[in-house]
């Protein structure tokens, strides 16, 4: 057996059989639960660690038990306190060791900033917590900004814990003895405090700090021990105590609801292991799976259970059968190794192909720390003052879920590297990154049965429904909305006075013949026929999960379904329906004298430009007269202020001949300013307009009449900016002018109205 390999075996049977029979005598807390440290010192959100691959506290088909068996069920904010709309995350590395690898470092700090990035996005696991809301009507949306990482090398403060299994045997580069550390959360928060004074930060309820420790550093909610809180263990009851990591607050002046004054915080200490790292002694090379609750392919059994079993020997036992046995060292060495390797493992989706700048293939240990920092930064946004959304026995939205990965994006390999011991699994792409994140719980699939997927690793919004086949003008036809995929489909809003209430996914129904549109809720249906706004019980008034219609005229129409689902997400799909009968009455032919019609709200400004016809000879004197302007109208597609900032304004707009103009979509002056949002101030508004800027515009040019669309797009700072807002009132302006020698020019005006 080659070194690396003996190494590896050696450590993972030191590992392991500890790991696993050891701690197998006492049962691992279920998932992490909001605690009180000692003395009152603080209340924290505590990931702790866990072997158990499925502890029963949850399953995937909780449906088969009485409810009252599951504390998920109960999982809510009675009070509506505070959820975080928007996050801004700062990574301060406490590190006067220097141990910190710049390596990991990197490898965090460049997940952080792909986390801000695709914010909006609904194929990672933080869209889920959109569904969370209190009692200001505001959503825990994906909504974060990187601020940057910083290494603070301010030195530890003296130790007032005992660290359950200090490190020993590290050594600086001149082999010294390195500094390690017990350190509370009390000392902590004094050295956050002091650090956000120092460099002049903002606090509040939108900032969040990452505070991350070396290897070495242990980080105790009191004063550690056997019987303590650590980031670290020795023994089953330390080990039944410890926890991978945890997220708190400092709230002065208003711990209930937060204020300006408040900080919110997580501690990530490193609990990754330290396998293939040779910078630490060879007893503290070991694997860290324990805390990313895992190390297996969620697509096929766990085999903890048989591991336990090949190792639950006796001593005496494994003499006899080392006595009887006819392998060489080697075999049985080879063989030994193989068991290990299919055991519970660390996953490690971006294991370096090479050596890490250290010489050392340890780089992806970090990948354990991003599991760490995901599952805080969702308990954060859902609970950050540690008294909103949780369940009666203090779990938090991933803790429901703890051990599940499963996601329609599961890559790498579940094997484990026979030089870093760990496997290559990932079930999200953020931004070009792989990671093995943990799956985060969505209340909607406990209180209706379809999709009723419990752990999710993102969320589904397709809007769906089949058109009939065709049909005649004045026959009833049925649209069936409930074909949709929509995860979010149940939630929880809040009245006046802060009363929790259901309410369900949006659905808005356009039948592209002019008629009013129909709204309402999902599931259930208006009963009778024609459609009405009541709907059965129990379901929410007006229910537009299925709907009828009639056509009056024959034609061709687009049929458009519009959801909403409780996160606020919108999507649309559009279909045809062909209908046969008389076909609509021609409209009337415009006036002579030009303008244009005017979208919602009105205000066709006809330009017409004055036209002189020159007379022959004998002629009487020349006349002037008015020739009409081109014909236009234009309106936004509905939509939410999300879409509308990741993607654009898509604009529906007819036209009756070829023009040329401008699209400009325009933000009354005094929301703009609270917004923080810039721009010219537009011009020749209609008299008793607010004044308003110019926020985004588009170029329109025809080259015969019809209709069509386009998407105006506003510069990043501008659609950041629109994200914050609840609702937003736009005026939509479009000004054209036809291919005349002599162009007349026509403006139209109408306005759309946009909620997160």
């Amino acid at each position: 057996m080659s070194t690396p390999v003996r190494w590896l075996a050696l450590a993972l049977m030191s590992m392991l059989v500890w790991g696993v029979l050891a701690l197998g005598l006492t049962a691992a807390p279920a998932g992490a639960l909001v605690v009180e440290a000692e003395a009152g010192a603080v209340k924290v959100g505590t990931l702790p660690r866990t072997v158990d691959l499925f502890d029963g506290s949850f399953g995937f088909t909780p449906l088969e038990a009485p409810l009252e068996n599951f504390e998920a069920f109960q999982f809510a904010n009675p009070k509506g306190n505070p959820v975080l709309p928007s996050s801004h995350t700062y990574a301060i590395y406490w590190d006067p060791t220097d141990n910190y690898h710049g390596d990991w470092q990197e490898s965090i700090d460049t997940y952080f900033q792909r986390m801000g990035a695709a914010s909006g996005s609904l194929d990672t696991v933080f869209a889920v917590d959109a569904q969370y809301t209190d009692k200001a009507d505001q959503h825990a949306d994906y909504n974060t900004t990187f601020m940057g990482a910083y290494a603070d090398t301010s030195p530890y403060p003296e130790e007032v814990c005992e660290d359950p299994n200090p490190l020993k045997g590290v050594t600086t580069p001149n082999f010294q003895p390195a500094q390690i550390a017990c350190i509370t959360d009390a000392q902590v928060r004094t050295q956050l405090k002091s650090f956000i004074t120092n460099h002049q930060l903002q606090t509040g309820m939108g900032t969040i700090f990452y505070i991350l420790t070396p290897p070495g550093v242990t980080v105790c909610l009191d004063k550690g021990g056997e019987t303590g809180h650590c980031s670290d263990y020795s023994t089953p009851k330390s080990y039944e105590n410890s926890f991978c990591s945890y997220h708190s607050d400092v709230s002065p002046t208003n711990p209930e609801n937060g204020d300006a004054n408040t900080i919110l915080y997580a501690v990530i200490p490193w609990t990754a292991g330290g396998f293939a790292d040779h910078h630490l002694p060879r007893s503290a090379q070991t694997s860290g799976y324990d805390c990313q609750d895992g190390g297996y392919d969620p697509s096929s059994k766990p085999v903890i259970e048989e591991y336990e079993k090949k190792h639950e020997k006796t001593k005496k036992q494994e003499e006899e059968e080392e006595a009887k046995t006819e392998k060489t060292h080697k075999e049985k060495e080879a063989q030994e190794l193989q068991e290990l390797l299919e055991g519970p493992h660390q996953q490690e989706p971006n294991q370096p192909a090479v050596d890490g700048p250290d010489g050392f293939v340890d780089t992806a240990l970090a990948d354990l720390i991003i599991n760490q920092i995901a599952i805080q930064q969702q308990s954060v946004v859902t609970d950050p003052l540690l008294n909103a959304w949780q369940d009666p026995a203090g779990k938090e939205i991933v803790d429901e879920c703890r051990n599940y990965f499963a996601s329609g994006e599961l890559g790498g390999s579940s094997s484990a590297s026979d030089v870093t011991g760990a496997g290559t699994l990932y079930n999200q792409t953020i931004e070009g990154g792989r990671y093995y994140l943990n799956d985060a719980f969505s209340l909607a699939a406990l209180e209706l049965p379809y999709p009723g997927v419990p752990c999710l690793g993102g969320v589904s919004l397709v809007p769906e429904f089949t058109s009939p086949n065709p049909v005649a003008a004045g026959e009833l036809v049925a649209f069936d909305g409930m074909e949709s995929d929509l995860s979010l489909n149940w939630g929880t809003e809040y009245s006046a006075t802060a009363k929790p209430e259901t309410t369900y996914a949006f659905y808005k129904w356009n039948f592209g013949d002019g008629s009013p549109e129909v709204t309402g809720y999902a599931p259930g249906s208006p009963p009778g026929n024609p459609p009405t706004t009541l709907c059965e019980a129990p379901w929410r008034a007006p229910c537009a999960s299925s709907t009828f219609h009639s056509y009056q005229y024959g034609g061709t129409y687009e049929v458009t379904l519009t959801v909403t689902d409780t996160g606020g997400n919108t999507a649309t799909v559009t279909h045809k329906v062909t209908v046969a009968g008389p076909p609509p009455p021609t409209p009337p032919t415009p006036p002579a004298e030009g303008g244009g019609t005017g979208g919602s709200g009105g205000g066709a400004t006809p330009g017409a430009a004055p036209q002189t016809a020159t007379p022959g000879p004998g002629s009487p004197a020349p006349t002037t007269v008015t020739l009409p302007g081109p014909v236009a109208s234009a309106a936004a597609v509905p939509s939410s202020l999300k879409q509308v900032s990741r993607s654009g304004l898509v604009v529906n707009y007819k036209v009756n001949e070829q023009v040329a103009g401008r699209f400009e979509v325009l933000l009354a002056a005094a929301t703009a300013h609270s917004l923080g949002i810039t721009g010219h101030v537009a011009s020749e508004l209609p008299a008793g307009t607010p004044k308003s800027l110019v926020i985004g515009q588009a170029l329109l040019v025809t080259t015969k009449g019809g209709h069509s669309s386009v998407r105006i797009k506003f510069s990043k700072h501008i659609a950041k900016r629109l994200r914050r807002a609840k609702k937003v009132t736009l005026m939509l302006r479009l000004r054209v002018r036809n291919a005349s020698k002599s162009p007349v020019f026509t403006t139209v005006f109408s306005t759309v109205d946009l909620h997160r």
